[in-house]
């Protein structure tokens, strides 16, 4: 037996950040979407679990065995072991939700040969806020921390996406603590398309205080007359959107010869 599921990259189209929670959490009101590109995770049937990590980025995780996936393995109880190799192309620490896009993959894996256990619900909000969007990766719109999904009429699907990251890691934790505090509003209502074209990125600020470099990515995708671009999630990665792949290719290429050590990565919306 062998599987292979992609990871797919999780954007926010529009991320809203309306008051800090008692627990130290942050009440937040998103648009999940994922690209059909990302990590890529390798399981075949073993003994006992076994967990490696190849790729570009491998050598970024401090600690594989901490990784959510190793993590997903242990909170997913099967009557077989799974060897699972993960193909880090996505970088850490990046906004990309890529340690849950990952854990999310492992649980689709896990469905399709087992089936998820009871409460698998529970163990994918256990793991963190953006694993239960990730598991389907579908877009979806998030509440609370990010958990309490609800569907949104997707009228994105297709869009051409380009994903670009100065090479700097920025930890989340970091951006929400410097969040200013002030609710500037609700997420728009109506379709995906209108949310994001009217929403908001409330973590751009804190991000751009801590990592400069984002906003030289904004700005060099910006002159690219993309749909729309933002940072995704709390940074440092942005995307731009395309309404179509050769206009994404060329814009790729463009910032390809400008600042040859970004990191990019293409794909379509979900």
């Amino acid at each position: 037996m062998k599987i292979t599921e992609i990871a797919y990259a999780k954007i926010n189209l529009a991320l809203h950040v309306r008051e800090r929670r008692e627990d130290g959490y942050h009440e937040i009101e998103t648009l999940f979407a994922f690209v059909d590109n990302g990590d890529r995770l390798t399981a075949r049937s073993a003994e006992t679990d076994r967990f490696e990590v190849v790729g570009e980025f491998a050598d970024v995780l401090d600690n594989p065995f901490g990784n959510l996936v190793s993590r997903a393995l242990s909170a997913l109880p099967r009557p077989q072991g799974l060897h699972v190799t993960l193909e880090k192309n996505l970088p850490v620490a990046a906004g990309l939700g890529g340690g849950s896009a990952d854990a999310g993959a492992l649980f689709r894996m896990v469905e399709n040969v087992h089936g998820l256990p009871e409460g698998w619900e529970d163990a994918a909000i256990r793991l963190g806020a953006d694993v239960p969007a990730c598991v389907r990766s579908e877009m979806a719109i998030g509440r609370g921390t990010g958990t309490e999904l609800e569907p949104v009429e997707n009228d994105m699907a297709g869009m051409a996406v380009l994903l670009v990251n100065p090479r700097i890691p920025l930890p989340t934790g970091p951006v929400f603590k410097a969040w200013d505090g002030k609710d500037l509003g609700a997420l728009p209502s109506g379709s995906a398309r209108e949310i994001a074209r009217n929403g908001r990125n409330d973590l751009r600020p804190p991000a751009v205080e801590l990592c400069p470099p984002i906003a030289d990515v904004l700005d060099s995708l910006n002159q690219t007359d993309p749909w729309m671009c933002e940072m995704s999630g709390s940074g440092a990665t942005c995307f731009a959107l395309y309404e179509s792949a050769e206009h994404r290719n060329r814009a790729l290429r463009v910032l390809a010869e400008l600042e040859p050590h970004w990191w990019q990565m293409v794909g379509l919306l979900r």
